[in-house]
Order: structure tokens, then sequence, then C-alpha cells
């Protein structure tokens, strides 16, 4: 995965991130509430030596240099911080002097710097100043020679003791940056984890990559959808109904010189939105002229006639099993000119009767009949019967849900439908996340209805009402080559 990739990850669980920082800054600043100021004071020591001549005082300066490394170590001794200890009143102990004290040196110098940190600020300037006195005392011991002699090392104070007006520690304003960039980069991390152990699919190009075929619509989710499934009155104006018109385009230009007329829609789980993309599909095409037939071949959870409106207790099954003719049982939805056959009552045998002779003499004659045919399905990875159905259907489309079906699971659907040489016309991502720049330039461009213009109704009472048995010739027709 690329650099862009990772960034994707990010920003699609940005809220992975936005709690990770919080936490951090929470943290940074109740340690930083909780932590007890500290000050700091500091005493600086030159170190010199008697010296004749320019040679003696390179050398002196070099065996300096050498000396104030050691000096260093001499500062945070047990037997300085005893002495310190033994004649100022400081409430501390010999290790509790020590464990105070940081040494520093200059490089290529002879200065020597002693910090004192401490939460009490007169106790640090006390304790440096009685720091600062011993330690030239001792430096002094130790240097002078067993003979009485003046040592050859002499210790100054050239600054100091003084001790900060304000507190060194803890900085509220570090603390909380470095709270915020360990946080950012924390959350960064797990968006990144979360996004590869993730094995949903979450987008088109995933979709496409793991069905090796092309992707005939993106439809977007609106909350709205539920409640108003079809793609008519108000909803037909909509980002999504502009989606479904997009699909009806590119599923008849999919393959031109050899185009799909019977269409089986399916998916790999139940409720990805397979029938409702089945019905809208169908009315789309009805939409752009073409003599359309939707087929509820879901023979075990039928929702078609519910969705439409229309009566669905004679269907499919009822005709597959001779009991009707296909012509008297067909209805006409709305004023398009859009046929459905319901599936009937339910079978104690779908994929039987789905597999039958019967079944595919009837797609043969329905094939004859209508211009385009769409057939709902089972989904695949629940039973066999929308194979069943797939195989005798031109293509197959097949229906994901972003967000909910994992791709191993999108990979068996498609693998189930290869294995029995069923021809992928290609796949939807239904209920996907759009751009808010996509959905501006819908928006910004789609065509306004006069509040006067007629509209299908969209309750299923009416959609009952525009629900009609078809009469005439098409009744004939469906019925001479049902036979």
């Amino acid at each position: 995965m690329d650099v862009l990739g990772y960034l994707r990850l990010v920003r699609r669980h940005w809220w992975i991130v936005l709690v990770a920082v919080m936490l951090a800054l929470g943290t940074a600043a109740l340690v930083t509430v909780r932590t007890a100021p500290r000050y700091e004071a500091s005493v600086t020591f030159f170190v010199t030596t008697p010296s004749q001549g320019v040679t003696d005082a390179y050398q002196g300066s070099l065996f300096l240099q050498q000396r104030v490394k050691s000096y260093g170590d001499l500062l945070t001794s047990d037997r300085l911080a005893q002495s310190v200890v033994a004649d100022t009143p400081l409430g501390l102990t010999a290790d509790q002097v020590r464990s105070r004290i940081t040494t520093a040196t200059t490089a290529g110098t002879v200065l020597l710097n002693a910090t004192v940190t401490d939460t009490d600020q007169n106790r640090a300037l006390k304790t440096t100043e009685a720091l600062a006195a011993k330690f030239t005392e001792l430096v002094r011991k130790v240097e002078t020679p067993p003979d009485g002699k003046s040592p050859p090392i002499k210790i100054e104070v050239v600054s100091g003791p003084r001790v900060t007006s304000s507190p060194v520690s803890p900085q509220p304003v570090r603390n909380l940056v470095l709270g915020g960039l360990l946080g950012l980069l924390a959350g960064a991390a797990l968006a990144v984890l979360r996004g590869l152990a993730d094995v949903r699919m979450r987008d088109a190009v995933a979709l496409q990559r793991v069905t090796g075929s092309p992707l005939l619509g993106e439809i977007p989710f609106e909350s709205g959808a539920k409640a108003a499934p079809l793609i008519v009155g108000d909803a037909a104006h909509s980002p999504r109904a502009e989606a479904v018109r997009k699909l009806r385009t590119n599923l008849r230009f999919v393959d031109v010189h050899e185009p799909a007329r019977v269409i089986a829609v399916t998916s790999a789980l139940q409720g990805e939105g397979k029938t409702t993309m089945a019905c809208n599909t169908a009315i789309a095409l009805a939409e752009a002229g073409w003599r359309v037939l939707l087929i509820d071949a879901d023979l075990r959870r039928p929702k078609v006639a519910d969705y439409l409106g229309l009566d669905g207790g004679v269907g499919l099954t009822d005709v597959l099993v001779g009991d009707v003719q296909v012509g008297d049982v067909v209805q006409r939805w709305g004023e398009k000119s859009l046929l459905v056959l319901p599936s009937g009552a339910a079978p104690p045998n779908p994929s039987e009767l789905l597999g039958s002779k019967a079944m595919a003499d009837l797609l043969v004659a329905l094939r004859e009949s209508a211009d385009i045919v769409v057939i709902d399905t089972a989904p695949l990875l629940a039973v066999t019967d929308g194979v069943v159905v797939a195989v005798q259907a031109d293509g197959a489309l097949l229906v994901t849900q972003q967000g909910r079906t994992s791709r191993s699971q999108v990979a068996a659907a498609a693998h189930a439908l290869s294995s029995v040489s069923v021809r992928l016309l290609g796949c939807v991502l239904n209920m996907a996340k759009v751009a808010k720049a996509d959905a501006y330039q819908y928006e910004a461009y789609k065509v306004v209805v006069p509040p006067a213009a007629p509209s299908v109704p969209t309750d299923r009472a009416g959609a009952r009402r525009g629900g009609q048995q078809v009469g005439g010739d098409r009744t004939q027709e469906l019925t001479r080559l049902s036979r």
C-alpha cells in the first residue's frame, strides 16, 4: 500500500485519531496539573592553576580540562553530600541531596556548572550555597599535597548561586504540544492498523479488485431511502436516483456486442439492498422506454411485491407448477412500460423449482416478450437459488453494501458465479459514502421539477392502485408464449 492508501485509512478512521489526540492532551494536562513546580538554583566554578610562561600555561590548561571532568563526579559524591547535610539544616538526607544535583562542563574550558533542582525555591538556593562552600573546601583538601604546600589547583565561584524566579517544570505549553503530537502519531498508527485489519468492503476500488469485474454503479447512502426505497416521486430527483440512471447506462453498454437481456440481480448476503436495486433498475430502464419485465425469483423471502405495492399471492411459483398462465399473473406497475411477475406462494423446494425445465422454458418465452428481463434472486452465500437462476440468465449483477460485507464474502460470491460459468456483468457498491463535493455538484445541476408536475405515488397503497393486471395484446402474447 502506498502513502496515499495510508492517508485514506487515516481519513476513514479520523475519529480514532481525534480520540487519541484528546486522550493524549488530557493526560498531558493531568500530569502538568499534578506535577509539583520545580525550581533550579545554579552556581559556576572556575578552575585555575598557577603557571609560568606560555608553555606552562598551555600544559596547565590541558591538565585542568582533564581535572574538571573529575570534579563533576566529585560534586555528586557521598562525601560532599554528607558534608552539606551535616553543616546545613535542609531537612534532606545525603542521598536526597545527591539526587538533586546535576553537573555540566563546557568543552574546551575550565568552567564547571552545578545545578540543584528542588520543589522548594528557598531550599534549592540554600543547598546550592552550601554546595559551593563545601565543594571549594573539599577540593582544597583533596588537592593539598602531604607536605602542606599550596594546592596546585584553585576553585573560584564566578557565577551564582542564584535561583530561578519561576518554576522550570512543569511546562504546560511544551507538555500539551508533545502530548498532542504523540496522540496524533499514536492515533494515525491505530487508524492504519484498524484499516489494515478491517476486512469489510470499504470502497469501489477494492470491490472491483476482489470481483474482477467493472464497477457499474456506486449508489450513495440516503437516510430517507429506508422509508422510500423506490426512485419515484420526490426521490426521483435525488443523487441516489441519478446514480441508478448511471447504472442503467453502464448496464446497457457494458458489452455492446453481446448485450444482456436477462439480468439476475443478486448479492453475497441478505440485507445488502439487492431487491431495492432490482426494482429501481427496472424502473430506470422503463423510464428510458424499454419494455421491462421484473421477476421476483427470491422464493424464500420475496419483497418485490411489497416494495411495489402489488398483490404477490399468485405469481412465479404458480406458473412453474402449471396452475396458472404467466399472462394471468403478470401485473403492470404505474404508468411506465414495466411489468412485474411476483414470486407467488412459497414452495417447499425453491432450488429445484427454479432449476426446472419449466423455469428455463419460461425465461426463453419471456425473453421474446420484453426488451429486458430483470430477476431478483436469493443471496449467493445463503442458498443456491441465486446461482441456479443466474446460470439461466445472460449475466449477473452483484450488489454489495459498503462497510457490511467482508472481502472474503464478496470473493466467495464472485467465485460461486464463476464456478458455474455465469457471466458477471459488473458490481454495484450500495449505500456508499459520497464526497460532499460530488453531492454539491448534483444539487447545483439537478433539474428542478415544478410543484404541480405529476408523479407516481410513492406510498404502497398508491403503488397498489398503480398495479393492474396486464390486458389486451400483452396478456395474449404472454399467455401464448408460456404454453
